[in-house]
């Protein structure tokens, strides 16, 4: 299955969610959670002692406002990556996140996440 044969409201249902959960685990420093959703890939990409002191150390990581702005959607492929505008309670200014998604194994999954 492609994720791109699925409509904008359909993508954003399953993507706002997903993006939620992402600053809910970020803010709490909950790795396990934060990562739960993320593709085998990715998992296997990560280096968990940067991620781990991402978690212990950012400021941006661990304080962004939950209320969030969506940007749109980008299709590319058998991903799509869904934008948002981002706040910190910590940091003054906006960022861009991006969360790149897809199918692994019949489920949607997070092939990329980033906040800059």
């Amino acid at each position: 299955m492609n994720i791109n044969d699925l409509t904008d409201d359909e993508i954003i249902e399953i993507a706002h969610p997903m993006w939620d959960d992402l600053v809910k685990y970020s803010n709490k420093g909950q790795y396990g959670k934060f990562i739960k959703k993320f593709s085998y890939n990715l998992l296997l990409g990560l280096n968990e002692v940067e991620m781990g002191k991402q978690f212990a150390h950012s400021d941006l990581a661990r304080n962004l406002v939950e209320e969030r702005d969506f940007l749109g959607l980008i299709r590319r492929g058998e991903h799509v990556t869904a934008l948002y505008r981002v706040r910190s309670t910590a940091r003054e200014g906006e960022w861009l996140g991006r969360m790149v998604l897809g199918y692994e194994n019949g489920e949607v999954r997070i092939f990329a996440a980033s906040i800059f």
